[in-house]
């Protein structure tokens, strides 16, 4: 009697038949999990290329806090994640895409549809409101904290002179979107490309007060 990977095979035409069969079964599942490894590498290294090439990097996103101290614009990301982590969902995640590619270098807030903006806003925002719950325990149990109101909103910047295009999620003081500082003029910068920035805030700043709905408000306890 022959045990082969946990199986009693008899001797003769029979022993050799189960051999071959259960042989065939291991050298397939070798062939097959082989063959989808260098497959699945191929892909991502294809994807990659092409990421890298056309300058767009949307199966990303990255949230930021906007804020400006003494005259300067600071740009500090609080989190990035791919998007599947984000919007928990294939059909937000394609809505999300399409949208960042719809946008443009003089607009780059994503014109997502009025119904849909608050479900994806709300994805994003419940990602993001885990970094800031301790907050919120430390105003629960009575303790004195600072509230901070912001507003959040998506945006596909393009850029720098090679027009990267990132998604993007940006937190800013909903009290500076209201009154924009720099309407005309600008910001000292910490990196000579953030005049994007400064224009996307402007942009952002006009939307607020004409389509609120482009926008969710995350207070945060400190």
């Amino acid at each position: 009697m022959l045990t082969l990977f946990g199986l009693d095979v008899t001797g003769g035409e029979v022993g050799n038949e189960v051999t071959k069969r259960v042989l065939v079964t291991v050298l397939v599942a070798a062939i097959t999990s082989t063959a989808t490894f260098f497959a699945g590498r191929w892909w991502g290294r294809y994807k990659a290329g092409r990421q890298w090439h056309a300058k767009e990097f949307l199966d990303r996103i990255i949230v930021s806090l906007n804020s400006f101290a003494e005259g300067t614009l600071k740009i500090r990301t609080v989190m990035e994640r791919s998007v599947e982590e984000v919007f928990l969902n294939r059909l937000a995640v394609d809505k999300v895409e399409a949208a960042a590619r719809a946008t443009t270098a003089d607009n780059p807030i994503m014109p997502v549809a009025k119904a849909d903006r608050w479900f994806l806003l709300n994805f994003v925002l419940n990602a993001v409101a885990e970094h800031f719950v301790g907050g919120n325990i430390r105003q629960d149990a009575g303790q004195p904290v600072t509230v901070v109101r912001y507003a959040l909103f998506l945006t596909c910047e393009l850029v720098g002179d090679e027009r990267i295009r990132k998604i993007r999620a940006m937190l800013v003081r909903a009290d500076v979107l209201e009154t924009f500082p720099y309407p005309d003029t600008m910001p000292k910068l910490e990196n000579p490309w953030h005049d994007t920035r400064v224009a996307t805030l402007r942009k952002a700043a006009e939307l607020y007060k004409k389509e609120p709905d482009h926008f969710l408000t995350l207070e945060v306890c400190v």
